[in-house]
């Protein structure tokens, strides 16, 4: 029966300082975030929180298209209709249309969002949750959204295709459907039946988590861009939030941080038929950069106003468009994102000064952070003695610490060369009383001696692992199929690694992840 152990972050040396300090609750961080991740958080968050009938019409209509041709669920389709409720609210995920989910880590944030909805609904029983994902289908970020890695090989969708990658057509994917190793019956669908992928990878995580309540929402979508008219204009005008994120920026990393987003001065992308481009103000007129594009203030803001949709935010604007669609109390993301997050929450301040209707900063939440360690792997760590947190450490020290451990044979010079250090002292002393010119000579040779036994000492620790060779090697395999090339298993691959082999797996990780639990998760037989 499979089990999961919860491993603290900061032993696992995989997480960023700033990740680690939100998670603890560090007080340097505490002016950059309005609510800490607790249950009393959101029972605060509840109490403030307001998302107008029309706001929750304009939902309602952007669903009812997106879902028109989507045979759904009976409880996402319950879900949908609960966000007319005003006590009905989302925790939202958010990510890239990635082919074939991309890595695991996107499945570990699907599932956390679901997990959390169901337990605010166990603690808030008047409350209703909804879990969203929000699509970032605008994004154009390609390179990352093309491969994915099942069974140790990288399959790489080619296209010749530009802009938005949720608006790109399929043409070139069937030909990664061919080299899978067996039919995948999920994405064989998606992937024939759906003419972009933004409506593939709604349909797939719809078949695959529907049954769990989950809504995907994608924000490349007319009736939702209304809602952001006075925010694309006001940055249009003032180009305001790219400097609040450079004070804020300054602040972190004077407190010893570093900033994860850069902003820009215009922090907006002209959005158009294979066409995703920065928006420049050069000269008094705004550039749309790298086309022939150019347009005067009135002429751009009139765009705003009539066609919001030619408009994507980035990074720095991006939240602000989800939290003004949905009406969220969390938003569940990871290291990155958290990072990214704390340096927007006197952006939202702004907006909310500005008049945005019913802004609110969410409750940032830990995504789970998982690796999934199979019976005959845990068999062969505990046949070699070893635990799933030596496995954290990299392979140089992974090593060491694993011949030292084993060996019989004390390879270590540290006491020959305290003993060295001692002869060259008496040395010194007598170079004082005969002549103190050659101290600097003597020092020297001292440095090439202990220099000597450091070399010799590294010989014969490679002499040990020689000598360990077998058990050496088996380490190390069992280190590389869990951690590919030195990464976390959940960054690098794919579910289908475990789901082709157990229809069952989403469900039992499903039901073994606590999203209260703010570890590092090892799922395994223990």
């Amino acid at each position: 029966m499979q089990r999961i152990k919860g491993i603290p972050f900061s032993e696992t040396k995989a997480f960023s300082k700033i990740f680690l300090d939100y998670i603890t609750q560090q007080d340097s961080l505490k002016e950059f975030y309005q609510y800490s991740p607790t249950i009393e958080s959101f029972g605060e968050i509840l109490k403030k929180k307001q998302f107008s009938d029309a706001q929750r019409n304009n939902l309602q209509i952007a669903l009812k298209e997106q879902y028109k041709n989507l045979k759904i669920s009976e409880k996402t389709q319950k879900n949908i209709e609960l966000l007319q409720d005003a006590k009905t609210f989302t925790v939202a995920t958010a990510h890239q249309p990635l082919i074939f989910f991309g890595e695991l880590y996107f499945v570990y944030k699907i599932l956390t969002t679901i997990k959390l909805a169901n337990s605010l609904k166990e603690k808030f029983p008047e409350y209703n949750f909804v879990p969203v994902y929000w699509m970032g289908s605008e994004d154009h970020d390609f390179a990352e959204i093309s491969h994915f890695r099942l069974f140790g090989k990288k399959y790489q969708w080619e296209t010749t295709q530009k802009g938005a990658v949720g608006r790109m057509n399929l043409q070139g994917i069937e030909s990664l459907l061919q080299e899978l190793p067996e039919k995948i019956e999920l994405f064989e669908t998606a992937y024939t039946k759906n003419i972009s992928l933004a409506k593939a990878t709604q349909w797939a995580v719809n078949e695959l988590f529907g049954d769990k309540g989950i809504v995907v929402i994608d924000g490349d979508d007319t009736t939702l861009k209304k809602n952001l008219i006075p925010i694309l204009q006001n940055e249009l005008r003032t180009q305001k939030s790219g400097q609040i994120v450079q004070e804020v920026s300054g602040k972190l990393e004077n407190l010893g941080y570093k900033a994860q987003v850069n902003p820009r001065n215009i922090n907006l992308f002209y959005l158009d038929e294979d066409l995703r481009e920065r928006i420049e103000f050069v000269d008094g007129k705004y550039h749309v950069v790298n086309t022939d594009l150019y347009f005067s203030e009135h002429d751009i803001l009139q765009i705003a106003e009539e066609t919001p949709e030619m408009f994507s935010p980035n990074a720095v604007l991006r939240p602000v468009y989800q939290e003004l669609s949905i009406p969220n109390l969390g938003y569940v993301g990871g290291p990155g994102e958290i990072a990214y997050w704390l340096q927007l929450k006197n952006v939202f301040k702004y907006f909310e000064t500005q008049g945005a209707d019913n802004l609110q900063y969410p409750i940032l939440f830990s995504r789970t952070f998982a690796l999934m360690v199979q019976g005959n792997q845990q068999q062969k760590i505990e046949k070699l003695g070893l635990t799933i947190e030596d496995l954290f450490l990299d392979e140089i020290s992974l090593k060491k610490y694993f011949v030292e451990k084993n060996s019989t044979n004390d390879f270590h010079l540290n006491q020959e060369m305290e003993e060295f250090k001692e002869v060259f002292k008496k040395i010194q002393q007598k170079a004082q009383q005969i002549d103190k010119s050659l101290e600097g000579a003597i020092a020297a040779e001292e440095q090439k001696t202990l220099k000597s036994l450091d070399n010799l000492e590294k010989r014969l620790q490679k002499a040990e692992e020689r000598n360990q060779e077998t058990q050496v090697t088996q380490v190390l395999g069992i280190k590389e199929k869990l951690f590919p090339n030195g990464a976390l298993q959940e960054r690098t691959d794919n579910f289908l690694n475990f789901y082709l082999n157990d229809s069952q797996w989403l469900d039992n990780v499903y039901h073994l992840i606590n999203p209260w639990d703010f570890n590092f998760q090892v799922i395994g037989l223990f």
